[in-house]
């Protein structure tokens, strides 16, 4: 019993010898998979050793053991896509005007040529294994075996105290179970488990129309598909329907690209062997099909195709593809070309198609057989249905059919768009906020609005009228007004929009107690502005004078005018303006603000305030004048003050504007032009010269900046007082007329030592209130101060020079001295004495416009 035991212990450890730890495959620097260049199977690769870390079991050469294959990923070589075009590309793209791409290329554009990624795969039970295939055995219980072997070139595999096993053949679902039964030859009660490490590689052929041929080493797990992509597919002339796997002297498969791109079918795909051929033959029957269709582009044909297949393979008809011609260019017999053209019926469905046929689908026409199409100022824009003797009262049934959804959304409007109905200002609404406007200025850190939010305001926080650096009242002393935001929506029309919004439009008032009319006397911030500025906008003036129907004329297809008065069409069913319409007529309603109507066809909207009896907004009636508006507001309160009252225009602003830009232009040519070719004087330095130009630059771009309010000069009596004294002057729509209370106050303002207003006295002159002001200053030009009254007129020292008579000048209430500031001109620019009194006369056009216009 003892000599028994002892042997069993001797052979045991015969058995293990060298098997004392678990092992890993030895990684190898790997050919780049895919690469026409790489090393046949065989050669010799040196081995890689990952460094050793502590505590990682090792086998006998050291290497640490690592239960996953991991092989050296080969760097990505990116192909590109194929820019070398075949025959029929080419005319293909000459018949259709624009390239056509090749149907399934796109596939093998820019893919990796490694195939790294198919070792990690699982190991499919069916793999069958070959020399080079590395398996790792091990097994535990009554033995313990953590062995590594490859597959020897003969296809056997050799295990310590076991012996030689030949493995090559058998698949991978085999392998387990044959070497169990090997090993349980000689040992019992043990569990064995075998799994593969580090694949082979093999090595096949891409050859035929290849886009690059030759040979490649691949991993043993990859398949036709995965050759293709790393040879790039098949060349500009190469097949894509009729790819062949040859193994030996026979065709193991044939793959169509076609299917695994349509139809996602890869079931032709088969494992590659070593020594496998991959053969692309040159490319078969082509056509082209162009138009309509989802995928256009040039197609292979693999047997008889229909017009219905090849519209089925090109991802078939666009919604927007007519049926009804179709465009067949077909070459006979490589000698002649014709043309077909057929339906998309069933035969022409069922048409066969020949090599290098190019079919074009033809667009839908957007022409409506049975629709009318209606425009304009209407509430339904769009194209309705036509039927047969359909007119115009068909068309429109009634008058509210008119009323766009504009007007109703502005009628529903409890308050206005940059207010809640709580009154409070909304924010996020740049378009409808002026940051002049009450309400709107900016507040500081405790919510309190801010009067002196820049230096450019002429009024600062306790009431004192700002001064630039020559001591003249700051732009806007006067009392500027915004009388456009009345204005800025008198023709916003229903289905219209303005072109003409501007910016807020300084007005003067000789008399700066006087409030902003446009603001309703209101500073408080609430939204009576807004309030007031859309009264009376809001309304859905039609031009029930004149519509047009817009026809085709068959005969030389020009378009034919057939205009009517839209009142009688809806009014009087058979009046003749109720025109019979044609199947692709077009209807177009006009509002009043899109068409320069006679006067007495505008609805006018006026706004009179100040000092009546019931101010507000009033619509004029054709003939009505100004006397006749004021007397509808109840007429004037007896602190009116009529001589000082103001009417502004719209189309006067325009013009002013036109001219005032006009004038500017020609004056700033003028300046450069005196400027080209001048040569510094005696004594002058051509810095000199430049400050000069410098400085009369400067006064034309404030004259520029001159914004004309568009004030009219009624040029009434000092002394009206009542209704009677206001002129009969026709009105426009969008006029605004204030009529402010009596003032009692004469502005002085300008070059002098204490601009100020001052208390007025019937019997004092103009002289008086200039000494009162402290005299002109030195920089005063004298010769050129001028006076503008309370009705806008202006009367200047040269037009009143006669013995004195301008410094005795009486003064109305209201009224206003202006003393301008003398231009500098250096001693040694006499030269330039005659642009500077070019530059005088601007600067007095620009303060005469500042407050007449």
């Amino acid at each position: 019993m003892t000599q028994k035991l002892f042997l069993f212990v001797v052979l045991s450890c015969m058995f293990c010898e060298g098997q004392s730890v678990l092992t890993t495959p030895t990684e190898s620097t790997q050919s780049v998979p895919g690469s026409p260049n790489t090393p046949p199977t065989g050669a010799a690769s040196a081995p890689t050793r990952p460094p050793q870390q502590t505590g990682e079991r090792t086998d006998s050469d050291g290497i640490p053991f690592s239960p996953v294959p991991a092989p050296i990923r080969a760097p990505y070589r990116i192909a590109g896509p194929l820019t070398t075009k075949s025959d029929f590309e080419r005319f293909a793209e000459d018949g259709t005007g624009h390239r056509l791409p090749v149907y399934g290329r796109r596939l093998f554009d820019e893919v990796p040529t490694t195939f790294a990624p198919v070792e990690r795969v699982p190991v499919p039970a069916d793999y069958v294994l070959g020399p080079g295939d590395e398996l790792l055995i091990r097994a535990w219980g009554k033995i313990d075996l953590d062995s590594r072997v490859t597959v020897d070139r003969n296809g056997q595999v050799y295990l310590p105290r076991v012996g030689t096993l030949n493995v090559a053949g058998l698949r991978y679902e085999q392998v387990e179970g044959y070497l169990h039964a090997a090993v349980s030859a000689l040992f019992k009660d043990f569990e064995l488990n075998v799994a593969l490490g580090q694949l082979r590689s093999i090595q096949i052929f891409v050859l035929g129309s290849a886009r690059q041929p030759g040979a490649y080493t691949v991993g043993s797990l990859s398949t036709l598909v995965n050759a293709l992509f790393a040879s790039g597919g098949p060349s500009a002339t190469g097949s894509m329907r009729h790819i062949q796997l040859r193994r030996g002297n026979r065709v193991m498969a044939e793959f169509d690209i076609y299917d695994l791109v349509q139809k996602g079918d890869k079931s032709h795909d088969v494992p590659l062997l070593p020594g496998d051929v991959i053969y692309i033959p040159p490319i078969g029957a082509q056509i082209a099909v162009s138009g309509n269709v989802n995928e256009p582009g040039i197609y292979e044909l693999k047997a008889e195709t229909t017009v219905a297949a090849a519209l089925e393979g090109a991802g078939g008809l666009t919604s927007l593809a007519g049926a009804e011609r179709v465009l067949l260019e077909r070459i006979d017999h490589h000698s002649t070309r014709r043309v077909e053209e057929f339906p998309l019926d069933a035969s022409g469905f069922a048409r066969l198609l020949h090599d290098g046929d190019v079919l074009r689908i033809y667009p839908l026409s957007p022409k409506f057989e049975n629709a009318v199409t209606l425009r304009g100022n209407v509430a339904e824009p769009g194209r309705y249905v036509w039927k047969e003797g359909m007119r115009v009262s068909d068309l429109i049934p009634s008058r509210d059919f008119l009323i766009t959804r504009d007007f109703w959304n502005r009628q529903n409007q409890p308050s206005p768009r940059n207010t809640d109905p709580f009154g409070t200002q909304r924010t996020g609404q740049a378009e409808y906020r002026r940051s002049d406007e009450p309400g709107n200025r900016p507040r500081d850190q405790y919510g309190n609005q801010r009067t002196d939010q820049s230096d450019d305001q002429p009024i600062d926080q306790y009431g004192n009228q700002r001064m630039d650096q020559y001591g003249n009242p700051r732009a806007g002393q006067f009392g500027y007004q915004r009388m456009d935001q009345f204005e800025d929506q008198s023709t916003d029309q229903p289905g219209n929009q303005r072109t003409d919004q501007l910016e807020n439009q300084p007005t003067a008032n000789p008399d700066n107690r006087r409030n902003d009319m446009s603001e309703g006397g209101d500073r408080s911030g609430n939204s009576r502005t807004t309030m007031i500025a859309t009264v009376g906008q809001n309304n859905a003036e039609i031009n029930w004078e004149y519509a047009v129907i817009e026809r085709l004329d068959e005969h030389d297809l020009s378009t034919r005018l057939i205009p009517f008065r839209l009142v009688n069409a809806i009014d009087n069913r058979a009046s003749p303006d109720n025109q019979l319409l044609r199947a692709g007529d077009v209807v177009t309603i006009f509002s009043r603000a899109d068409l320069d109507l006679p006067i007495e066809k505008h609805a006018s909207f006026v706004r009179v305030g100040g000092e009546v009896n019931a101010p507000g907004v009033y619509r004029v009636s054709p003939g009505e004048t100004l006397r006749d508006v004021v007397a509808a507001a109840g007429g004037l309160t007896q602190h009116s003050y009529l001589y000082a009252s103001i009417l502004t225009r719209i189309s006067t602003r325009h013009a002013q504007e036109a001219e005032l830009k006009q004038a500017t232009e020609q004056m700033q040519r003028e300046l450069f032009a005196r400027y080209a070719n001048a040569t510094p004087t005696t004594g002058q330095t051509g810095a000199d010269q430049q400050a000069q130009l410098t400085f009369q630059q400067t006064a034309l771009a404030q004259l520029s900046s001159i914004k004309p309010t568009g004030r009219v000069v009624l040029e009434m009596k000092p002394d009206a007082a009542t209704s009677a004294d206001i002129p009969d002057f026709s009105l426009e729509d969008g006029d605004t007329f204030y009529v402010p209370p009596r003032l009692s106050t004469v502005q002085v303002a300008g070059a002098v030592y204490n601009a100020n207003a001052f208390r007025h006295q019937p019997e004092k002159r103009l002289v008086a209130y200039l000494n009162d002001a402290g005299g002109a200053t030195r920089e005063a030009d004298a010769k050129r101060i001028f006076v503008i009254h309370a009705d806008g007129t202006v009367i200047s020292r040269q037009s009143r020079n006669s013995h004195g008579g301008f410094e005795k000048l009486k003064l109305l209430p209201g009224d206003a001295i202006v003393v301008p500031e003398k231009l500098k001109v250096s001693s040694k620019m006499t030269d330039l004495l005659q642009a500077t009194q070019f530059m005088s006369q601007t600067a007095l056009t620009a303060a005469a416009l500042s407050v007449v216009k």
